[in-house]
């Protein structure tokens, strides 16, 4: 820290989200309040820029709704809520004893949830994991978001592995697959922007025309679901115009022959009616791809929420090295970053699995929690869900086919705790809410997924009310529960210095605020990859179509005839921001974007009220007509909570609980609807 004045200090931070910039923050404190956060201009991927979100982290913090005092439930569930305050002492007391009792009867009935409110080592799962493992809870899959094209990465890369995001400035050709780049990776735009300046061209590839698109050169507005087959038909043109580096290949790659039988029947016209494009947009496509150098690839999470969205990443992330791409720094491509700080990261020390003493509880996937509160016991579920401890997350609001999340959250036999800020769709449904602190009142430690620096997060101010952090919700319980390790009395500072390997010198990371991690510019310029072999492998890589389609499910595309994705607001993350007045105005209102051919067909227009439905559930908005939408496809953009929309629903009140072909994750973009006036 240093001082500017003798009231005045800077703060160093690192912001919590789930966003792969992972930027390193500056936050002026006068007279102990937080007055402004700013990038860190030294920090080379933040270069002192932030999104308009986190430069507002002060309005979160300082919030007029903002919790600040333990929340006990006076209502029923299936009423407005209403809640009466206690104190923490009280509180813990009751929640203790609640969860003893469900637990002498079966551990795996208590449950917790979360994800990525924070992505930090401490106040994410840091001392949480601790009290679980002890506890003999049941796991939870930790799906809702990326687990599909991580699984991909592993299966194809052996980690969660890619290029430098710096290094995109050097690019001759950019393909920006599935990312609103403008909203969702602002650092990663700033280089790929260097790279126009310089000559490079941009392609974006998504099913809506995004802010990204238009500063692109080009826009491919496939099909959703459809990328898997794209990069079949780029391949079938590399094969076919010996685009190939086949040296590359036969050093580096295995499983190739058998994915070249594949590829061939994808040749540009039957690439074309699957996708929803035209076949001289693939050819187009492959020849800039195999034909310019340097080309790097900018994969994002959009494309891997349908069924084959494994899949889909999988073929994608074999372009750079059939093309042999990664032989420059400037080449190959970038899903995830994440893999680079695995072996330096201390999970087991931070997470004590040994506490578990050898039980093996059951695991329940968060991106089906709408069906597992609903579940009876049984001998091959387990026991019924009993109590949820809910953190860092907000199922009721993101998690999919909202009606059954609510009728689970709604039962009177289960016991809900929620730590959170604000009240959220989830808090509204618990049976206590205590008050968590925000990032800039507490310290953590965090690794990115989009860039390789680990950061420190120091606290700014002192916790507001009596907010108290994760870690010390999760320590005072155990004592609670009568947990006397000694590892349930270690302090934030103890678990942030054990979090990782002695290659990261704490009292370093602390006086800068960052450490970048030694890693090669080229990483993969001579393989090296990460699996068993070294070699990237592509067997058993193959499209997988949706589970609804026209194609694959024209009876029920007859009722529901149009394909919706559900891309973040610009302003909003996932379901953070959505309460921060400046931000909401700016969003103003839950939308559906539709195509004016389809719009006119149904009689809509634009800013009347419309309701998009299909089986599952109807979700109540705005129709914008707008050519962001493509034809046959339209953009329900999220998460709003759900007591802010006009009818008390948001979209995922049509998304179902299917999961894709790897990872176990949700296929929110995988979603037939219809579209009428309301």
């Amino acid at each position: 820290m240093s001082s500017a004045a003798a009231n005045v200090r800077i703060v160093k931070g690192a912001c919590p989200h789930d966003c792969p910039d992972t930027c390193a923050l500056k936050i002026t404190v006068e007279n102990g309040r937080a007055i402004k956060v700013q990038g860190a201009a030294e920090h080379a991927s933040t270069h002192g820029a932030l999104c308009t979100k986190v430069s507002r982290y002060p309005e979160r913090t300082y919030h007029p709704e903002r919790l600040l005092h333990p929340l006990k439930r006076v209502s029923r569930k299936d009423e407005a809520p209403r809640f009466e305050p206690v104190s923490w002492d009280e509180a813990l007391d009751d929640i203790a004893a609640r969860l003893k009792s469900i637990a002498a009867r079966d551990p795996e009935a208590i449950v917790p949830y979360s994800y990525a409110g924070t992505m930090g080592l401490i106040q994410g799962e840091g001392m949480a994991a601790r009290f679980f493992n002890k506890l003999g809870a049941s796991r939870l899959d930790r799906t809702i978001c990326a687990s599909a094209g991580a699984e991909a990465l592993n299966r194809t890369y052996g980690h969660r592995l890619g290029m430098h995001l710096r290094f995109f400035a050097e690019s001759r050709l950019i393909l920006i697959w599935g990312s609103n780049s403008i909203a969702s990776n602002l650092h990663f735009w700033t280089y790929a922007n260097q790279a126009k300046r310089s000559g490079a061209k941009l392609v974006c590839i998504d099913p809506r025309k995004t802010e990204t698109a238009d500063k692109c050169h080009q826009h491919i507005a496939l099909l959703p679901g459809t990328d898997g087959a794209l990069a079949l038909g780029l391949m079938h043109e590399l094969i076919a115009n010996d685009w190939l580096d086949q040296d590359y290949i036969a050093q580096h790659v295995e499983g190739w022959e058998a994915l070249r039988e594949k590829a061939l029947q994808w040749p540009p016209e039957r690439v074309a009616e699957v996708c929803g494009i035209t076949a001289d947009e693939v050819r187009g496509l492959a020849r800039d791809y195999g034909t310019t150098s340097p080309a790097a690839i900018r994969l994002n999470y959009g494309m891997q929420r349908v069924r084959g969205g494994g899949n889909a990443v999988r073929l994608v992330a074999l372009l750079p090295c059939l093309t042999g791409a990664w032989r420059n720094r400037a080449g190959g491509m970038l899903l995830s970053s994440s893999g680079w700080a695995a072996p330096f990261k201390n999970m087991k020390a931070l997470d004590k699995p040994e506490l578990l003493a050898g039980r093996d509880p059951r695991t329940i996937n968060m991106s089906t929690i709408g069906d597992a509160l609903l579940a009876e016991a049984s001998p091959s579920f387990g026991p019924a869900i009993q109590a949820l401890i809910v953190y860092n997350s907000n199922p009721v609001a993101v998690a999919p086919e909202s009606p059954k999340v609510v009728k689970g959250f709604q039962r009177a036999d289960l016991f809900t705790v929620v730590l959170e800020h604000f009240m959220t769709d989830t808090a509204d449904l618990a049976d206590y809410v205590l008050p968590a602190t925000t990032q800039l009142e507490h310290l953590d430690v965090h690794t990115s997924y989009g860039h390789t620096s680990v950061l420190i997060n120091e606290p700014a101010i002192a916790p507001e009310g009596e907010s108290r952090p994760n870690t010390e919700f999760f320590r005072q319980l155990a004592r609670r529960m009568g947990y006397d390790e000694p590892c349930f009395s270690e302090s934030d500072e103890d678990l942030a210095r054990q979090a990782f390997t002695a290659e990261i010198d704490f009292e370093a990371l602390r006086e800068q605020g960052w450490q970048d991690l030694p890693l090669p510019d080229a990483p993969f310029a001579n393989g090296g990859f990460r699996t068993a072999s070294g070699k990237a492998q592509a067997a058993g890589a193959d499209f997988v179509p949706n589970y609804e389609s026209r194609a694959t499910s024209p009876e029920l595309a007859k009722r529901f005839p149009l394909a919706m994705i559900s891309p973040p607001a610009r302003n909003f993350l996932n379901s953070s921001f959505v309460n921060v007045k400046s931000l909401r105005d700016i969003e103003r209102e839950p939308l559906i974007e539709i195509h004016a051919t389809d719009a006119a067909a149904r009689g809509i227009a634009d800013g009347t009220m419309v309701r998009a439905f299909n089986e599952r559930g109807s979700y109540l908005c705005k129709a914008q007509i707008s050519e962001r939408a493509r034809p046959g496809v339209v953009n329900g953009l999220g998460v709003w909570w759900r007591k802010l929309g006009p009818g008390h629903s948001n979209v995922n009140e049509v998304t179902h609980q299917r999961l894709t072909d790897m990872g176990n994750a949700p296929s929110f973009y995988d979603c037939l609807v219809e579209v009428a006036l309301a």
